[in-house]
């Protein structure tokens, strides 16, 4: 007798990015699978490695909406923007979990707002992200973060920064120019 599956409200999509010096961005994501309902995303996720710390190694998990690529120039993420919370080393496989679990069971309740979201393991410190669509969209964006701090169990004075797509584009860098938003 087969079980009835559980849809997600979207596909989505499970890459990994690791940098190998002289190979494009593009060519260093590698598609992990891509899940549609609750099951597919358990049997994708039970065999995929945790953040680590013991060996700390440069890379990216990202996990996006069906379609949109983990790029500031995808057409959905172009005029949108990230959430940035940057971790200690040792709490990332906690709180990209949480925060994985709440953006596939539409926990944000922004629409089709959410694009994806981003966990970048570094040496001194891990950083997550959740990407959205609307950067001037100052509604969304506090819910977002609000619900981000919430499911994070984060204090109100914890540190969150908002960054624009479009100022990434422009210094090339993920992380510089970002911008506090109270």
């Amino acid at each position: 007798m087969a079980t009835e599956e559980h849809s997600l409200s979207y596909p989505w999509t499970f890459t990994y990015f690791k940098k190998v010096a002289i190979k494009s961005y593009e060519e260093n994501t590698y598609t992990l699978g891509t899940t549609s309902t609750v099951e597919d995303f358990w049997r994708l996720y039970v065999h995929l490695r945790r953040p680590v710390d013991e060996r700390p190694t440069v890379c990216d998990y990202h996990v996006f909406r069906e379609g949109i690529r983990p790029m500031w120039e995808d057409e959905a993420n172009v005029n949108g923007g990230k959430w940035i919370v940057r971790l200690k080393k040792g709490l990332a496989a906690r709180y990209w979990e949480d925060v994985l679990l709440a953006v596939l069971g539409g926990q944000f309740r922004v629409g089709d707002e959410i694009c994806g979201c981003v966990l970048s393991v570094r040496y001194q410190e891990d950083i997550l992200s959740v990407w959205n669509r609307s950067a001037d969209s100052r509604k969304v964006c506090m819910q977002i973060r609000d619900t981000m701090r919430s499911v994070m169990g984060l204090p109100l004075e914890a540190t969150m920064e908002y960054k624009k797509h479009t100022d990434s584009m422009r210094d090339n860098s993920s992380y510089r120019n970002t911008q506090k938003l109270e």
